[in-house]
């Protein structure tokens, strides 16, 4: 396994991270806990999880997965062998089951004692805002229109505020965003920077070869401020394994069990798909072990973070670790996204 640290810390993370968006739904406890056991022996140390997981959220699955590995720390004791990250949720349709008052202070403090007591745990040593409140342009949308409409108000400060109480309080250690973008960034780091609060460390974005968005603003901030990319869906929902142009995915696949998570299924994307899948062969590896070096060689990743529904695909993922890719497939990836540019943003 090779390692690194979160910016701006001494804590050494592995470079691959395991996902766990899937226990409870998809996964059993029991599958779970086997994965959290053989990710650890092969060094990964570094987990992430959210309230609302698993997906897709619903109010009869709210908080399972974050209990399946409670659950396990409580069994193993290798909580001081992990590197915990989790999430608030953030506001919406999709989440009003789990609250209605966005990251207001009582909903910070609300979350965060919640997903202790779920994870068996006194400290979290990453917690991240899952998605702005504001109205911006995430999950799938490709380009930003301002609504006038939209009610939000600016609350940086009062957010870094709560959560500096919070550090204060020993309940977490560290801060980072998700799914945010470069604006929403830059006021997070700005309003630390001025007003001596906790700095944001990282932020969880989606990342592959399908979705390359974050270099076109995002890249810069994070490697001139040192905040790293947690990357996320670098296998694109599993697209990117090439098991759906193969016809070859599984009845319990997620795109079979979740049609709806199509953000990876355009025509272009599968045309791409087929592109990268010819690469990978000509280079003797699996279109996932291309895939995911991929991420986790940039520059601007800290950590690639990984999902599997069986334990053939997270060993595949792990071992990724060991591909290295030369300049030469590097130069031939970007001549396959110059021809067709981030299908699924």
């Amino acid at each position: 396994m090779e390692y690194t640290k979160l910016p701006h810390t001494d804590i050494e993370v592995s470079k691959i991270c395991l996902g766990t968006m899937t226990w409870g739904n998809q996964n059993t406890e029991s599958e779970g806990h086997e994965q959290m056991d053989y990710a650890l022996s092969q060094g990964v140390n570094f987990f992430d999880t959210a309230e609302l997981y698993p997906v897709p959220a619903t109010a009869e699955t709210y908080s399972r997965t974050e209990k399946i590995i409670g659950n396990w720390f409580q069994k193993t004791g290798n909580r001081d062998k992990v590197v915990l990250a989790t999430k608030i949720a953030g506001p919406g349709d999709y989440t009003a089951h789990i609250r209605t008052n966005g990251f207001s202070p009582s909903a910070l403090k609300d979350a965060v004692n919640n997903s202790l007591k779920r994870l068996k745990t006194d400290y979290i040593d990453l917690y991240q805002l899952h998605w702005p409140e504001r109205q911006t342009n995430t999950f799938g949308v490709r380009d930003y229109k301002h609504n006038p409409n939209d009610k939000w108000e600016d609350n940086f400060n009062e957010i870094l505020h709560t959560l500096d109480e919070i550090i204060k309080a020993g309940k977490i250690r560290h801060i980072g965003l998700s799914n945010e973008k470069a604006w929403g960034t830059m006021r997070y780091l700005e309003e630390s920077k001025i007003n001596q609060l906790p700095r944001m460390k990282t932020i969880q974005n989606a990342y592959s070869l399908l979705n390359r968005v974050f270099e076109g603003d995002m890249a810069e901030i994070s490697i001139r401020e040192q905040i790293g990319l947690l990357a996320y869906s670098p296998m694109a929902f599993g697209v990117l394994s090439g098991k759906y142009v193969t016809g070859t995915a599984a009845d319990n696949a997620r795109l079979k069990l979740f049609p709806r998570f199509s953000r990876y299924s355009s025509e272009q994307s599968t045309k791409a798909t087929k592109k990268y899948m010819e690469l990978a062969a000509e280079n003797n590896m699996s279109l996932a072990q291309m895939a995911l070096a991929f991420v986790t060689q940039q520059p601007f990743v800290t950590s690639n973070i990984i999902g599997a529904t069986n334990m053939s695909q997270l060993k595949e993922n792990i071992d990724s670790i060991h591909v290295n890719l030369t300049e030469k497939i590097l130069e031939s990836i970007d001549e396959i996204h110059k021809m067709i540019p981030n299908p699924a943003p």
